[in-house]
């Protein structure tokens, strides 16, 4: 028994059951996310820092333009009139979505990850503007993410595309998807998919930091399933978070699962936006190099190395250019942070780090962050080893079809010299 003995049926359309998560800041690149689409699964891209991913893309200066509009408050914790541009917005978003959308060759779906963390001064706005937008410029999907959204659905509930769309969410429990499903009721339009993330995953996580380790994914989805039977709910429900082989993917398609979300083991994939030798810090991991930190302005606790050198920053926030995680007061916790480690500096030392929070849109946007799941150890069993110490970097395609293809737990290397 392996995975493609299964298929995801969403709507009147069948999906090899692989979805590759939405890693933000384009970690999950265009190329990464076309390769599960070509496959017939589905990859997602993350508009996660768009304006930012659009200049690393196609040359545009979104943020340079927005960092000499409002260079003026570079010395102000006050940063609530750096707003962003709505249309300058809705036009990276369109570009990067239509980029990716045009170039779509397999039978499989492109979807977009979108966090309602990502307040931007404007929560409303900037999101219905990012959603907007994307369906606009043709995405097969959305899933919504990092939040509750409750009011989300609401945004984009006049757009001509809100019943045809595929819509979803990402839940850490039967209680988050229960609030968002009364809203949807009342909307009539209930999502097409749930996600339901567990507490091995990488990145910002849904539990708190003192407690994630009491639960465990394979509950949290048995408990989701069953109000759904109950609800006579019939939704297809996607676990994610710590599905390293394909065999722990078959487990779940056996419990009732319609397909698993999966994200870690791509990290390292040739298609994968993180830099090689940020690469290679993941494959060289130890289990003991993971942690899971409140850094995150956001608020969530975040898994990530411990050697990520944004926990290490002291640098002045990057508003002006950035800002994606400023709330509707123009407010964020590294401010703040920043701050006051300035004032109670040693005035004999030039540098400084900011203790418990960090410039996440900084680290995210330099790749500093390294946001991974609980199972990164494990990358150095997937690849091999070359002369010099390094690892060979798998193909997205490999990942894939070992996931796909895998029995027993096995994890079957890409030939050395051989990838595809």
């Amino acid at each position: 028994m392996n995975l493609n003995n299964f298929r995801l049926k969403l709507g009147g359309k069948e999906y090899v059951p692989i979805v590759i998560g939405g890693m933000g800041v384009n970690i999950s690149t265009t190329e990464l996310a076309l390769s599960a689409e070509r496959l017939g699964g589905i990859g997602h891209i993350s508009d996660a820092e768009v304006m930012q991913v659009c200049d690393h893309i196609f040359g545009t200066t979104y943020v340079a333009e927005k960092r000499q509009k409002y260079a003026s408050f570079i010395n102000n914790p006050d940063k609530s009139a750096e707003q962003f541009d709505m249309e300058l917005l809705a036009e990276a978003q369109k570009r990067y979505v239509s980029y990716t959308m045009s170039q779509k060759t397999g039978n499989g779906a492109i979807f977009m990850n979108c966090m309602e963390k990502l307040t931007m001064n404007n929560s409303s706005s900037t999101l219905k503007v990012r959603m907007e937008a994307a369906l606009d410029a043709g995405i097969d999907g959305i899933t919504l993410a990092a939040g509750l959204n409750l009011r989300s659905l609401d945004l984009i509930c006049e757009h001509e595309r809100f019943r045809d769309v595929k819509l979803g969410i990402i839940i850490s429990s039967v209680r988050a998807l229960s609030i968002f499903l009364k809203r949807a009721v009342r909307l009539q339009r209930l999502p097409d998919y749930i996600v339901v993330e567990g507490p091995l995953a990488g990145g910002h996580l849904g539990f708190s930091p003192d407690d994630w380790q009491s639960f465990k994914l394979e509950t949290i989805v048995a408990e989701t399933l069953a109000f759904l039977k109950k609800e006579n709910l019939d939704i297809p429900v996607i676990p994610a978070g710590g599905i390293f082989t394909g065999t722990d993917a078959v487990e779940y398609l056996q419990m009732g699962a319609s397909a698993v979300q999966v994200a870690t083991r791509f990290t390292i994939a040739r298609e994968a936006g993180l830099p090689d030798e940020v690469k290679q810090h993941y494959l060289n991991a130890r289990e003991e190099d993971v942690e899971v930190n409140t850094a995150s302005p956001t608020g969530y606790p975040m898994r990530m190395l411990r050697q990520s050198p944004t926990l290490q920053y002291g640098m002045k926030p990057n508003c002006e250019g950035l800002g994606y995680l400023l709330d509707n007061d123009g407010k964020c916790s590294y401010i703040d942070a920043y701050y006051s480690a300035l004032e109670s500096r040693d005035p004999a030392v030039s540098r400084f780090i900011v203790k418990g929070k960090t410039c996440l849109c900084t680290g995210m946007a330099r790749y500093d962050c390294w946001t991974c799941g609980h199972t990164v150890s494990r990358l150095k069993e997937t690849a091999n080893r070359l002369p010099d110490g390094s690892w060979q970097l798998p193909s997205a395609e490999d990942i894939f079809m070992d996931y796909l293809l895998s029995e027993n737990h096995s994890i079957r290397k890409p030939e050395a010299g051989m990838l595809s």
